[in-house]
């Protein structure tokens, strides 16, 4: 997230100071359902022997489930609000879940770890007649630190005709249809530094206002009234026109590959978890004709943990062939996650939370087709991991073309709630893994935190060929934010800012180049593609480092580069260039991008 301290983007809003650093179901017939042409589902798990783990159950008292004849939701909605507005660093988890149906004169306010959500096939089957809201008053209307909430598979009629979804990272914006227009701005126009939207409709206009920055994929939208850093579009009806740098808009016609995340849903009384099919050159929304295409498992397929269990447990219901649902809370790991099996789902709700005790990896993979992974996050243990989260083994190398793994809306976090340390976050081995919306953030804030505090040095490694990232959050860590070894690798979109609190040049020089690249791409790479890429630097502990550049890669015909920026804010640190040794250098305190349209 971007300082408050930096030059406003809107010319009438104040510079305000730096700011603050706070503490803050019932199971079914094991056969899955096929609605629509959709790939093989996971194997249904064994019969039952002496010792094994069950399926299915309820999920667990932070889940917290409304019908229209729900007595006092509003009630409900503003006590959890009251209690996570202001709890960026607290252990609070919560899943709001409505069942179909119309609910009419709510306001959903989202505090931190909060994530409201319909239960229907499609959004429209559950319609709030009012707003689901992220502002920022708890902040001084400052949203750049409205982070981890979420919002999924509503239908919305704002009270208004605007819904206001004012916020910062890990703070998604899927399978919504918005009857009215989008705000993604706080009361005031105060700073917003986000953020995702996906599978989604707006019907109105979306105002970013003074929002930054913005991914919005596969999705269809009335208009776009506005950009001001770096607004990125694949597969979005009625999308801007590709007018970057002036208005910041970078569109590409389609995305090119695509897989929506997996969500709960309700089959009569019983919850079952759709997986949505893979699409190829996605555009729009994949609920618009009705009853969405995948596949539907029934719970009585998934170990629904709650907070408590051991890792040997999660592993022993994995080894049995189920898939798990984590239910809101914190998960202490001393040993890995291990997902061997083929079209495995990892499932998160509330911003479910892994904590590695004791320097192990949070989660690893095999080198398997569809594993899914979405909706918790991985917070570093006190004691240094090697990794995070790894996607398959080192050296993996068969071909999942047809049926990749998906990591979507996982979140890793190091410092901020506590100490913590990796050297790597995400390591990605396996081939045509698609990562979709992630955050990879190295705290700036909060508890825990300080250059060798809580030290980590890369964020995300990428060694598997053909891999597509698809919105990448990727901030301040100790060295390279991103590295890219794999061949044919492709992202689109990046938001990154450089470690604020770097002591002197000397702790960021990489060998003979001035500071370390955000997104680094391997001498060895010949073919690599990226679009929206924005970089910033802010070193406020030493104002005089230079960059040379945020962005580094070969100079080679398979390589290119579309529509990058560099920024410093307020002048705390320079760049000299945008990409190798191409772009003009950045001016001052002005806090005005630097940009390259294309490289070479």
């Amino acid at each position: 997230m971007t300082p408050a301290s930096k030059e406003s983007p809107t010319p009438e809003r104040p510079t305000v100071g730096r700011r603050t650093v706070l503490g803050a179901a019932a199971a079914v017939a094991s056969a899955p359902a096929l609605l629509g042409p959709a790939r093989t589902a996971h194997a249904a798990p064994p019969h039952r022997t002496p010792g094994a783990l069950p399926g299915g159950g309820d999920l667990g008292p932070n889940v917290l489930v409304f019908d229209p004849a729900t007595p006092g939701i509003q009630a409900k909605l503003d006590e959890v609000f009251k209690q996570q507005e202001k709890a960026q660093f607290d252990t609070g988890r919560y899943a709001l879940l409505f069942k179909p149906g119309t609910y009419h004169g709510l306001n959903a306010q989202l505090g931190f770890y909060t994530s409201i959500a319909g239960l229907g096939l499609s959004p429209d089957d559950t319609t709030i007649n009012g707003d689901v809201t992220v502002d920022a008053g708890w902040f001084n209307g400052n949203a750049t630190q409205n982070f981890w909430r979420s919002a999924e598979n509503l239908a919305l009629v704002p009270v208004n005709g605007t819904n206001r979804w004012a916020v910062a990272q890990a703070a998604p914006f899927r399978r919504m249809h918005v009857r009215g227009g989008l705000n993604l701005a706080p009361a005031g126009d105060g700073w917003a530094s986000g953020g995702y939207l996906a599978d989604s409709r707006v019907d109105g206009t979306v105002e970013p206002r003074s929002q930054q920055q913005w991914y919005a994929r596969d999705s269809a939208v009335g208009g776009w009234s506005n950009g001001v850093w770096n607004m990125v579009f694949s597969g979005v009806q009625g999308a801007p026109g590709q007018t970057f740098p002036n208005p910041p808009y970078t569109v590409l016609d389609t995305t090119p590959l695509s897989r929506e995340k997996p969500f709960l849903h309700l089959d009569g009384a019983d919850y079952r978890v759709f997986l949505p099919e893979l699409r190829t050159n996605a555009r729009g929304v994949t609920w618009g004709n009705g009853t969405p295409r995948g596949t539907s498992l029934p719970l009585s397929q998934f170990y629904v943990a709650k907070p408590g269990v051991s890792a040997a447990t999660l592993n022993q219901a994995l080894a049995q062939g189920l898939h798990l649902l984590l239910t809101p809370g914190i998960y202490h790991l001393d040993q890995p996650i291990q997902v061997t099996a083929p079209n495995t789902v990892v499932l998160g709700l509330g911003y479910a939370t892994l904590i590695p005790d004791n320097g192990v990896t949070a989660v690893r993979t095999a080198d398997v087709d569809g594993i899914r992974l979405a909706g918790f996050l991985i917070d570093a243990g006190p004691v240094n991991s090697a990794t995070l989260l790894e996607i398959g083994p080192a050296g993996a190398a068969a071909d999942h073309s047809a049926n990749p793994t998906t990591v979507q809306d996982v979140f890793l976090r190091i410092g901020g709630a506590g100490p913590g340390k990796a050297t790597t976050s995400i390591v990605v081995n396996s081939r045509h893994t698609i990562i979709d919306h992630t955050w990879v953030w190295r705290a700036d804030h909060g508890d825990g935190v300080g250059w060798d505090t809580n030290r980590a040095d890369y964020g995300i490694r990428v060694n598997g060929d053909d891999v597509l990232a698809t919105g990448l959050f990727v901030e301040h860590f100790n060295k390279y934010d991103v590295q890219w070894y794999g061949q044919r690798g492709r992202t689109v979109f990046l938001q990154n800012e450089k470690a604020y609190d770097a002591p002197d040049q000397a702790a960021v020089q990489d060998g003979d180049v001035k500071g370390y690249a955000a997104y680094k791409v391997a001498d060895s790479v010949t073919s690599h593609e990226a679009w929206g890429l924005g970089s910033y630097c802010y070193y406020n502990v030493d104002p005089s480092i230079v960059q040379h550049h945020g962005f580094a890669a070969p100079n080679a015909p398979g390589v290119k580069f579309h529509d990058l920026l560099v920024v410093s804010l307020g002048g705390k640190g320079q760049f000299e260039h945008v990409i190798n040794d191409t772009g003009a250098p950045t001016s001052g305190s002005s806090t005005v991008p630097s940009t390259v349209v294309a490289y070479p």
